[in-house]
């Protein structure tokens, strides 16, 4: 039994070594379709990869100040002198680094963006980002076909539909955007990304477009637009603190001109007067300027320290990489389509060769 056993073992793992050079050899006699499939597919793979526009890409690198405690350095001292305490509501950020990304896909940012010009490094022309992202971004021709069927229903839809266009341009309602501004929207989001490095605390914003300049402008124009964000959210309180203070400095300072006036009549008409109902009447008046006068300068330093108050939560960035403008095209990699095609086209040219037969017997004995 144990021979008979050996025997079948050895007679399986001939034949297995046998298919195996059968294929082998099946596949080098067959190796001239081999190469006609791997030189249609190298073909179809240039058509694909030359039909693929080129997309720039620029990358900024922004590392934002830490929040600080309000109450550190010279500032806080001033303000504690004043008897206000600098240290509250700078602990909590509601606006972090690490949100930064969702910052930049917000629909409001995103909108900020459309009439930013910018300029064709080919043509010199300018545009706004609105514009640009509409008219002038290509798109490979095999994108036309797709989307035709869209657009052959959206025409069919437009026909039956009572809706007029609204007359005039009132401008982009980030509220309520229309079906183009939706389109220039997510456009938009998906060539601006943002990522945040937890260890190093370093923000990279990257902006991908089909223009060397047009990428290095639109993406110095979304860290700077980062940048007045965050400021204004940092220093929103701070600012009407400081307008607050500025009115209230404004009417300290009227009522103080006010009655410094006032005494100066009062001394101009009641000169030589010994009288003491006119003593009286002077010193009251004396004593209600010197009152507005020190409600005045309270005041004045009150906006002093707003002033400080608002340059200290302005927060400063540094710009670890600036942004330049890219000398080649990021995309497509024409190398790799290449040699994806023609792997494909290997692939299925040994396909054929090596279950072809197998297929067709099985489709005829389906149809017997």
């Amino acid at each position: 039994m144990r021979d008979e056993r050996d025997v079948t073992e050895n007679t399986a793992g001939e034949e297995e070594e046998i298919d195996l050079l059968e294929l082998a050899t099946k596949l080098w006699k067959s190796r001239r379709t081999i190469f006609k499939y791997a030189g249609i597919s190298a073909l179809i793979g240039l058509v694909v990869a030359f039909s693929i526009p080129k997309e720039y890409s620029t990358t900024i690198k922004l590392a934002p100040e830490a929040s600080a405690a309000g109450g550190a350095g010279g500032l806080g001292a001033i303000a504690a002198m004043a008897g206000i305490n600098a240290n509250s509501n700078n602990s909590g950020d509601a606006v972090a680094p690490s949100l930064y990304p969702d910052v930049l896909s917000s629909v409001p940012f995103l909108v900020g963006l459309f009439e930013v010009p910018v300029t064709e490094s080919k043509t010199d022309s300018t545009y706004t980002v609105r514009t640009y992202v509409s008219e002038h971004l290509s798109a490979p021709w095999w994108s036309a076909i797709l989307a035709l069927p869209r657009q052959a229903i959206g025409g069919v839809m437009s026909l039956f539909s009572e809706e007029e266009e609204e007359e005039g341009d009132e401008g982009t309602n980030p509220f309520k955007l229309t079906e183009e501004e939706t389109e220039i929207k997510e456009g938009l989001a998906n060539r601006i990304s943002s990522d945040y490095d937890m260890k190093t605390g370093v923000n990279t914003i990257t902006v991908m477009m089909q223009d060397p300049l047009i990428s290095a402008t639109l993406a110095d124009t979304v860290a700077v637009h980062l940048q007045q964000f965050i400021t204004d959210y940092r220093t929103s309180k701070a600012r009407k603190d400081l307008e607050y203070a500025e009115m209230l400095n404004e009417k300290a300072r009227d009522s103080y001109y006010q009655a410094q006036q006032r005494l100066a009549d009062y001394l101009d008409r009641n000169q030589g007067i010994t009288l003491h109902s006119a003593q009286v009447t002077r010193d009251r008046l004396s004593n209600e300027a010197q009152l507005a006068f020190g409600i005045f300068n309270q005041t004045a330093q009150q906006v002093q320290i707003a002033k400080a108050k608002v340059q200290e939560n302005t927060p400063v960035y540094a710009i670890v990489e600036p942004a330049t403008v890219p000398v080649r095209a990021s995309k497509p990699s024409k190398a790799m389509i290449l040699v994806g095609f023609i792997f494909l086209g290997c692939c299925a040219a040994s396909a054929k060769i090596l279950f072809g037969d197998t297929i067709m017997n099985a489709k005829k004995k389906l149809s017997a």
